[in-house]
């Protein structure tokens, strides 16, 4: 083999796997919880959610947990769904989940198995301080398939009333067929699993999303929503998102919008449509038609 094309394919390999790693912007929380509290838990207690004094009203008896994305973190996902269902009455909590050692903001990127364990930890601590049986939980991207994994192996079901997915990863991710080539460049494969589990292990086939889905995508007691956009250019291919199951909800908000052209990221930072429907899955007693006039409302 030519010199050159020794040296090519390790770097091959690198550049694929910082593709596979970069792209995906989707959801993340710290690793261990912490005695003093995070700067970003400051910033979203000073943003007015993150309220451990925050009682739930009969309206809306329980409290929300916000599960954000890959590369996330629990302040910046959030800066406009946050305030959104704070101006609707919700007590409102996120957390940062899936911290790798030496990597500051940005979570979301240690074993998801791991993550769905600090979920567990965070629920119970919203669960105690607001005195509620039960949280319902909104995820973006990671943050609406990772929930699964506590609802089905960790006891989750027992304390969720429901699940709302944003773009969220339910079958693993493709990448518009990138990751079927991670094969052909050795040393790729490792090196995702190794340096950044969280993203291994959402690439479609994985051993992590083999065990998630086996025997069904739902447990019973849980309502599940799935909010999708047709131009997710992260999460391909975009029907992968939705969810099989007697109580389950599948939202494609071009099917309430043709105009909405939200992609993966926009869809959980700053669409009101796709808000709209968060807010029906959450109080489906009082929910109203999801359109396009949504948007200013």
């Amino acid at each position: 083999m030519l010199p050159w094309k020794r040296l090519f394919r390790p770097l091959a390999a690198l550049l694929l796997t910082t593709a596979v790693a970069v792209v995906p912007a989707a959801g993340a929380q710290a690793a261990a919880p912490s005695r003093a509290p995070s700067l970003q838990q400051s910033q979203a207690s000073a943003s007015g959610w993150n309220d451990y004094s925050c009682k739930p009203s009969a309206a809306h008896p329980r409290p929300v947990v916000l599960v954000h994305g890959t590369f996330a973190n629990s302040v910046d996902n959030w800066l406009a769904l946050a305030p959104y269902l704070e101006d609707r009455g919700y007590c409102v909590f996120s957390l940062d989940y899936g911290k790798l050692p030496g990597v500051p903001l940005f979570y979301g990127l240690g074993p998801i198995a791991d993550s769905a364990g600090q979920l567990s930890a965070f629920v119970d601590k919203v669960l105690a301080a607001t005195g509620s049986a039960e949280v319902d939980i909104v995820g973006h991207s990671q943050g609406g398939m990772m929930p699964r994994y506590y609802l089905k192996f960790l006891g989750g079901a027992a304390k969720v009333n429901a699940l709302v997915g944003i773009a969220p990863d339910n079958h693993g991710t493709t990448l518009n067929g990138l990751t079927n080539l991670l094969p052909y460049f050795p040393g790729a494969e490792d090196l995702l699993s190794s340096a950044t589990p969280g993203l291994a292990d959402q690439v479609a086939g994985s051993a992590f999303l083999t065990k998630l889905n086996a025997g069904g995508d739902t447990v019973p007691g849980v309502h599940y929503t799935v909010i999708a956009t047709k131009y997710d250019e992260v999460v391909t291919p975009y029907s992968s998102q939705f969810l099989s199951g007697s109580d389950v909800h599948n939202v494609l908000l071009q099917n309430l919008c043709v105009l909405d052209l939200s992609e993966h990221v926009l869809i959980g930072l700053t669409d009101r449509i796709a808000f709209h429907e968060v807010a029906n899955a959450l109080d489906p007693a009082h929910a109203t038609p999801t359109t396009c006039a949504s948007a200013f409302s």
